[in-house]
């Protein structure tokens, strides 16, 4: 997700989700349709409402939320992020847009329709994403610990400890409400979890691996990873794009298989 990536983190990410993972689900996925993507957005936060896309975009200078058309990828709305804040996770609550920031420990709230800047307020800790499951918003931070928060206050009212075969789940990232679950992007995996909200237990894993780009068609691959997921409930489509990529992808799940996930 971020610029600068030490390698202990690398290997402790691309590793830790991939192992002990006979007792839990993996699905696989075809491509439904594929949509036009901004190369240039660095996703951060998706998320469908009404027929149109919203997405938050990172890196400091270039970090917005935008109005997005599907079926072109053209941006139809955009505000900058207030400077000097890297964007990240963004949700829906009422007429208002909410946007996390990473490091600089302030949201942002914006008019829905507008897209114009209204309110900041402050939490601790860093910010990843966030989604709602239309009575309660959800944010990760990077732990295995997802933050629930009161939408109309923006204050932390529970937390969900994220657990997989046992094991607290590192970087959890972009997030997403899919018919009771909370669908997590793993930062710097090809996986989503998909997570029970009630016990934190991740209850399938979602394999990616060949979606998308390949590295070397993408500008900076180390950063420029799986990473965008949204969901459109009335018609049950499911969205995934990554940072960077030309494209975005609607989605089928395919049958589940139990067989051990480790690297072989």
């Amino acid at each position: 997700m971020k610029i600068f990536v030490a390698l202990a983190a690398l290997a402790l990410a691309l590793v830790a989700p991939l192992h002990a993972q006979d007792g839990i689900p993996v699905y696989g996925y075809r491509v439904v349709h594929s949509y036009p993507h901004d190369p240039r957005a660095y996703t951060e936060g998706l998320l469908y409402l009404d027929g149109r896309l919203y997405e938050s975009t990172g890196q400091v200078g270039s970090s917005s939320v935008r109005k997005v058309d599907l079926a072109t990828g053209k941006v139809l709305q955009q505000s900058p992020t207030p400077w000097p804040a890297y964007g990240e996770g963004i949700a829906v609550w009422k007429d208002r847009l909410i946007q996390l920031s990473w490091q600089d420990h302030v949201g942002f709230v914006y008019d829905l329709a507008t897209l114009k800047p209204q309110a900041r307020f402050a939490y601790p800790g860093e910010g990843w994403a966030l989604t709602s499951d239309g009575e309660r918003l959800y944010m990760s931070d990077g732990t295995p610990v997802i933050r629930i928060l009161d939408p109309d206050t923006l204050k932390q009212t529970g937390r969900i400890d994220v657990t997989a075969d046992g094991q607290p789940l590192q970087n959890i990232n972009e997030l997403e409400w899919v018919k009771g679950e909370i669908f997590a992007n793993v930062w710097l995996t090809t996986r989503i979890a998909r997570i029970d909200p009630a016990s934190g237990k991740v209850v399938g894993w979602i394999e990616l691996a060949g979606l998308g780009p390949k590295p070397e068609q993408l500008a900076d691959p180390t950063n420029d990873v799986l990473n965008g997921i949204a969901w459109d409930a009335k018609h049950d489509r499911l969205f995934v794009t990554g940072k960077c990529w030309p494209r975005l992808y609607e989605i089928k799940l395919t049958a589940p298989s139990t067989r051990s996930a480790r690297r072989r």
